[in-house]
């Protein structure tokens, strides 16, 4: 007998043994309903890094200072936000808009701006900080 005579044979034995047929019922796993207490941590939680501090000519005046600070200088802010600990107050005039981010320094002390952010009111394309900075003081009477 010729060997390739007998594939088409030993193809339909070895696809047989394929069969989708009912081999019983399918068992199923359970997990143990409950986890073992040493395996269960709770999360640790530690004080959060100290802000990073924005450092550019220009923004003397603007960073370090608090939310009080920076109503004397700018007005009372188009947007005043608190998020937990860290706060955002928002400028805006003809020539931008002014994003400034205030983080404490230190747990339970006052939030202090910390970055600065600027964009012109027009189309959201970014704009020299300081420029805007400078630009929102001179509205201010």
């Amino acid at each position: 007998m010729r060997p390739l005579a007998l594939l088409p044979a030993t193809l339909a034995f070895a696809l047989s043994a394929c069969g989708g047929g009912n081999s019983g019922p399918v068992k199923s796993v359970s997990m143990p309903s409950r986890v073992p207490r040493s395996t269960v941590r709770a999360p640790v939680r530690s004080a959060p890094p100290p802000a990073q501090v924005q450092a550019l000519p220009g923004l003397e005046g603007v960073i370090g200072a608090t939310g009080a600070d920076l109503a004397r200088q700018f007005g009372p802010p188009r947007l005043d936000v608190q998020e937990g600990d860290a706060r955002k107050l928002q400028y805006s005039g003809v020539p931008c808009v002014l994003d400034i981010y205030l983080f404490p320094p230190a747990p339970g002390r006052e939030p202090q701006a910390t970055y600065v952010d600027a964009r012109r009111a027009s189309d959201a394309q970014d704009v020299d900080r300081a420029a805007c900075v400078s630009a929102l003081r001179k509205r201010r009477p």
